[in-house]
């Protein structure tokens, strides 16, 4: 059991960094960066963007994987020093999960939705119904969320190292 507690925490702690760095990208980089660009490139890379995160990669070994791993790491920390840090990443995980699927991915959809650029009528219209305002600021509170909730992890970790 010692060994399956150890393998879910590296994992879980695995995932939910590799989940903050995404999140964090987007906040000090991508959005910002697009930002300053016209309304077809936003849309257009935008678009490309979110195509492209939709891979095993990001999905399975990241978002849902943070939260299975996270799960199992704390079910495996029942009874243990180590649950108390654990449960509270998974909380925080289950937070950014929520507000990833309530608030981003509907966003992210929509704009998807609305075609290829080169065709839309207006790029402004489209550009705007986004809410860039408001996806970038849920990104920022689920990547300060991830963050505290790798914290989390690594702290189990630390525990867990002291244990053994």
């Amino acid at each position: 059991m010692d060994t399956f507690r150890l393998v879910s925490l590296l994992a879980a702690t695995l995932a939910t960094g590799l989940m903050a760095g995404a999140f964090a990208i987007y906040a000090h980089t991508i959005m910002p960066g697009l930002r300053k660009t016209d309304d077809r490139t936003f849309v257009g890379a935008f678009q490309a963007m979110d195509r492209a995160i939709m891979n095993p990669w990001f999905l399975g070994g990241g978002f849902f994987g943070a939260l299975v791993f996270t799960l199992g790491a704390t079910i495996a920390h029942v009874g243990h020093d180590g649950l108390p840090p654990t449960a509270g990443a998974l909380v925080l995980y289950l937070i950014t999960f929520v507000i990833t699927m309530a608030v981003n991915v509907p966003l992210n959809d929509a704009l998807k939705r609305a075609g290829d650029p080169d065709r839309i009528a207006n790029l402004t219209a489209v550009r705007a119904a986004f809410n860039e305002t408001r996806w970038a600021r849920f990104n920022l509170l689920r990547t300060a969320l991830c963050l505290l909730s790798f914290a989390l992890l690594a702290w189990a970790l630390a525990i867990h190292g002291r244990a053994s």
